[in-house]
């Protein structure tokens, strides 16, 4: 099905498709079907910034505090980040580079029976009894050869994140009933669910935007073979629809329309640069008229917005950037705006009001 729309329509689909008004941690996790994680904290983890915007009473580390409690999973979709345990099941089973199913080696082996034998282990545990012998990682840069054993064994469904400590994750062997119920799946179903999953996440996509998605998520299920031929699939039988709108033609899922879930209002907000409303840079350059650019890994000679720029949301419009730093126990902020600075008090309360949010949302908050 296609439709006509105008560019507001699209954008404000956009803001509403996942600020739903806020709840409890469980829920938005739920609702959202993916947070996707980031070790940068500056001021915070991309994954407590994410869960501010739609979470009631939100404290930065939340998550990792209430991870085990939630029956969540870490693992990689599009991007790595954390997800309910029934998005986990459709990546699995990962088969290893030969289409066959994976079986460590080596180290790896030594691993997963010590990880088996202690039941709970840190990586420093492995350092310990393995040595610190240093391997090439997926970066080109070096790992301890441990680590990389680690996400391996993670990677193919072996071992799951049991929880973290200080942003460090801590592991455990998986459950063979997990293993199970994942296999229990057709691969043809898993597809179609993790399709409408992930343009769900990212409604309304850029159709110019799906086979580079799609390319990121084979990584996340890498069994899962033709995705872009589903794609269309889904398309011809009404599951996703589309809709032109000046010279862009988007995809979403066939549901309700996301702009009656929850209205945005006049509110600001400092989103962070992996949020799913600014996820997609052709979207965002299509929806507000600027080039925002992520330039945490940009040297810093070479930076147009700064180490950690957060896109400012005004309404359902992203007007410029913030990049913001704790600074002798108080809140810093540096903007920049895409053209004027909005003048009046309407702004002024709004960002005043944001800047609480945000110091609220940085004090310790309780497990």
């Amino acid at each position: 099905m296609s439709a006509e729309l105008n560019i507001a329509e699209i954008r404000n689909r956009a803001v509403a498709a996942s600020l739903m008004a806020p709840t409890t941690l469980a829920r938005a996790i739920a609702a959202l079907g993916f947070v996707q994680a980031d070790p940068i904290r500056s001021p915070a983890r991309a994954q407590d910034l994410i869960l501010r915007q739609r979470v009631a009473n939100y404290r930065a580390g939340d998550l990792e505090r209430r991870f085990a409690k939630l029956g969540l999973e870490e693992d990689f979709l599009y991007a790595y980040g954390f997800m309910p345990r029934e998005v986990s099941r459709l990546l699995h089973p990962r088969p290893d580079p030969k289409g066959g199913p994976h079986r460590p080696t080596g180290l790896a082996a030594e691993v997963l029976a010590f990880v088996h034998e202690r039941g709970i282990v840190h990586p420093q545990d492995l350092l310990d009894q393995f040595g610190k012998e240093r391997a090439v990682n997926g970066w080109g840069g070096f790992s301890k050869a441990t680590t990389r054993a680690l996400h391996s064994l993670h990677f193919y469904g072996l071992l799951r994140v049991a929880r973290r400590r200080d942003g460090i994750r801590i592991y455990e062997a998986a459950s063979r009933h997990e293993e199970a119920q994942a296999q229990a799946i057709e691969p043809a179903e898993r597809l179609r669910r993790l399709l409408l999953l992930v343009t769900t996440i990212l409604a309304p996509l850029p159709q110019r935007s799906l086979r580079p998605t799609l390319a990121l998520l084979t990584r996340g299920a890498p069994g899962l073979t033709g995705m872009p031929a589903a794609a269309q699939r889904l398309l011809r039988s009404g599951e996703l629809e589309s809709g032109a709108v000046e010279g862009e033609t988007y995809l979403w899922p066939a549901v309700a329309n996301p702009a009656t879930r929850h209205s945005v209002g006049r509110k600001l907000r400092f989103l962070a640069p992996f949020d799913p409303i600014v996820w997609d840079r052709r979207r965002f350059e299509h929806l507000w008229g600027w080039d925002y650019r992520f330039e945490a890994y940009t040297p810093g000679e070479k930076r147009r917005f700064g180490y950690y720029a957060m896109p400012l949301l005004f309404g359902d419009k992203v007007i410029g950037w913030a990049n913001l730093a704790m600074a002798k126990g108080r809140l810093q902020v540096e903007t920049g705006f895409a053209g004027t600075k909005p003048k009046g008090r309407d702004f002024a309360r709004a960002f005043d009001a944001e800047m609480a949010r945000m110091e609220a949302f940085l004090s310790r908050g309780g497990d």
